[in-house]
């Protein structure tokens, strides 16, 4: 049963990570630390790390998932090449590996900044509403995609319960 909301809510498992994605790139604090560290770098280059989203695991804390966008001069903002994906890390930013099996091939949508979460699950579920107004599900932690909604209008936020 899948429930998409509007307000969304950022569950980490840990409060003292932080991560941020943004026109800059990718990065990530470890509190008490005061200093941003730049973990897009691990990006493969032609994808970059400008982005509007990231959502961590909610039990992992070394895992967490951005949607890339086209920094260049592309506008509306897309998807890199116009091919759809979500990229993963698992160890903290060192690396990512991108997720796209069951997103179409082709796609020119971006994912907003609050358009993209995860739920509790086991394993965990993550989710991405599109710039041209899909949902995107994958129960098995970026794995495997389906859409389970379409024709909607642009989608600014998703929670899910």
């Amino acid at each position: 049963h899948w429930m998409v909301h509007s307000f969304p809510t950022r569950r980490s498992s840990d409060p003292d990570r932080l991560w941020q994605q943004n026109h800059c790139g990718i990065y990530r604090m470890d509190r008490p630390g005061e200093r941003w560290d730049r973990i897009g770098e691990a990006m493969p280059p032609e994808i970059g790390d400008i982005g509007f989203t990231i959502v961590p695991h909610p039990r992992d804390r070394e895992t967490a998932w951005v949607w890339p966008m086209d920094g260049t001069e592309v506008w509306p903002r897309v998807s890199p090449g116009g091919r759809p994906a979500a990229y993963r890390t698992r160890d903290g930013g060192a690396s990512w590996q991108r997720q796209d099996r069951g997103m179409p091939p082709r796609g020119w949508f971006t994912v907003k900044r609050q358009a993209m979460c995860t739920d509790r699950a086991d394993p965990v579920g993550v989710y991405v509403g599109t710039t041209s107004g899909e949902i995107w599900a994958s129960a098995d932690e970026g794995e495997h995609w389906r859409c389970i909604a379409a024709h909607l209008p642009e989608i600014y936020s998703l929670e899910v319960g």
